[in-house]
């Protein structure tokens, strides 16, 4: 009798320590002190390298030749400089990924996702380990920003890479992440878009041009359509996690029509270039990864779905601006 009542209790308590309720903090998958607990196994080379998120990277790679497209369109295309801006982009879109790696994880919030396992979420990795990959990211964009800087003595724009790596940071870490208060997309149309593609062009022309500003706001666009499907597909478990984002707030038929104004306005905008410039049209042809990027993403119901989704809309991206940057840098 003694060793069944024994074994009754153990049960008991391991069903408790599975019930539900408000994530503790303790990164997700990570062992909670119980006897007997499996250690998770050690993140790998390829772990790591999928912390960054290598598909967000495009968008990181687009403003910078948008911008450097609209330096070329007024013959002052610095292809140092460009090198540098594309450093600082990357390295900022990886600091942030990581950042919010950890952010989530340490929250609990990637307790409830369906996608890709993260380093700290999924506890293969030491979250203050990831906290240094994402600083030490922040630092490389911070070194080859700095050097942008002293080459074109634009001492002010200290001003705007700090904005840059705090805006980062408090993305989703900090008390009061604004990232879980629907502002995300703000962040990346701002930072991602205006600032990544105005920014290239005025370092390298020392001004921005109607080409180049027309030019931010599409990317940003873009850039805020990756944002938002990937937050569509975790509608579900972001509201459990007690994180609004934009989708959350709009619902799942509100958060798809945006979705598509998203990826579909750039289109539009791209009317401009199409009668100012010689081959604008040719970009249209981006549109045969857009469309079906768009009819996924409004129609999909399963998470595969939606990464399929994801995958396009960031594709598409590259694709539509590396097309319109060929154009601006051949102009006749």
């Amino acid at each position: 009798m003694a060793k069944t009542k024994t074994k009754r209790s153990s049960r008991g308590s391991q069903s408790s320590g599975r019930s539900g309720g408000r994530p503790s903090g303790r990164p997700a998958g990570r062992p909670g002190g119980r006897p007997g607990a499996v250690a998770p196994r050690k993140a790998t080379v390829s772990d790591w390298i999928s912390g960054a998120r290598p598909r967000t990277l495009t968008l990181a790679v687009a403003p910078v030749a948008l911008g450097s497209g609209a330096a070329a369109a007024i013959n002052d295309f610095d292809w140092v400089l460009a090198v540098l801006c594309l450093v600082v982009s990357l390295f900022l879109q990886i600091g942030v990924n990581y950042a919010n790696d950890y952010s989530d994880g340490i929250r609990g919030t990637d307790k409830y996702r369906v996608g890709p396992a993260r380093l700290t979420g999924a506890g293969v990795a030491n979250p203050k380990r990831v906290r240094t990959v994402a600083f030490a990211s922040f630092a490389v964009a911070a070194l080859a920003g700095i050097a942008v800087i002293v080459i074109t003595q634009y001492w002010w724009m200290l001003l705007v890479g700090a904005a840059c790596v705090v805006a980062a940071w408090f993305y989703t870490g900090g008390k009061r992440p604004y990232g879980y208060n629907a502002m995300g997309e703000i962040f990346v149309f701002v930072f991602f878009g205006l600032v990544a593609t105005a920014g290239t062009q005025f370092v390298q022309a020392h001004t921005v041009t109607e080409a180049g500003w027309v030019a931010a706001v599409m990317i940003g666009l873009f850039s805020c359509g990756v944002l938002m499907i990937n937050n569509i597909r975790d509608i579900e478990q972001d509201k459990l996690a007690g994180k609004r984002t934009l989708a959350v707030v709009l619902g799942h038929r509100g958060a798809r029509i945006v979705y598509a104004l998203f990826l579909g306005l750039p289109y539009v905008l791209l009317v401009y270039f199409t009668v100012l410039y010689f081959g604008g049209g040719y970009v249209y042809f981006s549109a045969i990864l857009t469309i079906p990027a768009i009819v996924i993403g409004v129609t999909g119901r399963t998470p595969r779905e939606h990464i399929t989704a994801l995958k396009l809309s960031s594709f598409s991206a590259l694709l539509f601006s590396l097309a319109l940057a060929a154009v601006l840098f051949f102009q006749p």
